[in-house]
């Protein structure tokens, strides 16, 4: 079964949810992004940020976590049922990353990802270019983050 099959073009899927703890935050970003906005919250309280807040990194790190669960809960569901799963991956890459709004400690985003098409790969018979949507919204249902991603799927 294909991608687009399971998921038609503009139906938003929720992959599910990521709560940004402040531990979380300054562990990520200590080894990753270390500002004082995401390692220290005294330190991000005279930020522009007024408060500690998750990586931009982070955000998008969690949007791959909720990705990869969703489509193994899938894959078992699907196989549950009888039914050969899409095989996906890796991603060729992104465009247009858009971190909206800063993600403070506490906040919970919720993932989603909206296919927009797929082509076949002329130069590899049986894989297909999957574009979509992906993007991160917190629990006042603002905008987070953004992306247009692909990923590769495979016979």
């Amino acid at each position: 079964m294909r991608l687009e099959e399971l998921y038609p073009a503009g139906e938003r899927i929720a992959l599910g949810s990521y709560l940004f703890a402040a531990e979380d935050i300054i562990r990520f970003a200590s080894a990753y992004d270390p500002q004082p906005f995401h390692t220290d919250a005294e330190a991000a309280k005279h930020t522009l940020f007024g408060g500690l807040c998750a990586s931009g990194w982070h955000t998008c790190a969690a949007w791959m976590r909720c990705f990869v669960d969703h489509h193994a809960g899938e894959t078992a569901r699907l196989t549950r049922e009888g039914i050969a799963a899409p095989k996906v991956g890796p991603s060729p890459g992104f465009r247009n990353l858009q971190w909206l709004r800063p993600v403070f400690a506490g906040d919970t985003v919720r993932y989603f990802a909206t296919l927009t098409g797929s082509r076949p790969l002329v130069t590899r018979p049986g894989w297909r270019l999957v574009s979509m949507v992906n993007e991160g919204v917190n629990q006042d249902d603002q905008p987070v983050m953004r992306f247009d991603g692909s990923v590769l799927e495979f016979e």
